[in-house]
């Protein structure tokens, strides 16, 4: 894959440690929930040490009063793309209680892999929110795109993706449809196979989260 501006691949020895159990066929749901919330946890602190609204108050500490940085009320949103990126927005949360959390629904067509939205809601005022995009598998790219155009459609200026996964071919379609975007993935994969599936990737991340197929 080449190299894009707006493609952020972390190599972390912590999230490799748990990519690799998370893939084992053998964890148990339970242990799949927790680790897609660790996970995005750890991507959270990294994808956000730029671009977080932030306002300055005074705090008075035992000893004096002093001037310090913290997050704007009510400025970030996490809107996960139905249904697995649900298994994501804990782990944002254990960082931004107070996050709006919108929800964007979208199915994959078996046959031609073509992504198709069924479901929108989003919080008031979502364009002037910093949005995280998230979903577990960056697989086709086509539902993120289609999930960032409606997020545009809306008047969002400042987007993120997330993904703990992804495949060369999806990251690049966000990348090149969305260059303002960018796109955090914790381990980039193979390839995909001819159902759409990541390799080796870990399944179906909903199926593994939710426990349905």
């Amino acid at each position: 894959m080449k190299s894009y501006d707006n493609v952020i691949i972390f190599d972390h020895p912590l999230i490799r440690h748990k990519i690799a159990i998370l893939r084992d066929e053998k964890t148990s749901m339970k242990e799949v929930r927790e680790l897609v919330e660790e996970i995005t946890t750890l991507m959270t602190y990294e994808c956000l040490k730029e671009g977080v609204p932030t306002t300055e108050i005074e705090v008075k500490t035992p000893l004096e009063v002093c001037k310090q940085q913290v997050v704007k009320d009510n400025s970030i949103a996490i809107v996960p793309i139905l249904r697995a990126g649900l298994g994501m927005v804990n782990g944002i949360h254990v960082l931004f209680p107070s996050a709006r959390v919108g929800h964007i629904g979208m199915y994959r067509d078996e046959e031609t892999l073509e992504p198709h939205s069924y479901y929108c809601k989003l919080p008031d005022g979502i364009e002037d929110k910093l949005v995280l995009v998230v979903d577990p598998m960056l697989a086709t790219g086509g539902s993120a795109c289609d999930a960032i155009n409606l997020l545009k459609e809306r008047g969002c200026k400042h987007i993120k993706f997330m993904a703990i996964i992804g495949a060369p071919e999806g990251v690049s379609l966000v990348a090149e449809k969305h260059p303002d975007v960018n796109i955090y993935v914790s381990t980039l994969d193979r390839c995909l196979n001819k159902n759409g599936y990541i390799l080796p990737g870990l399944g179906d991340a909903g199926d593994r989260l939710f426990g349905t197929k």
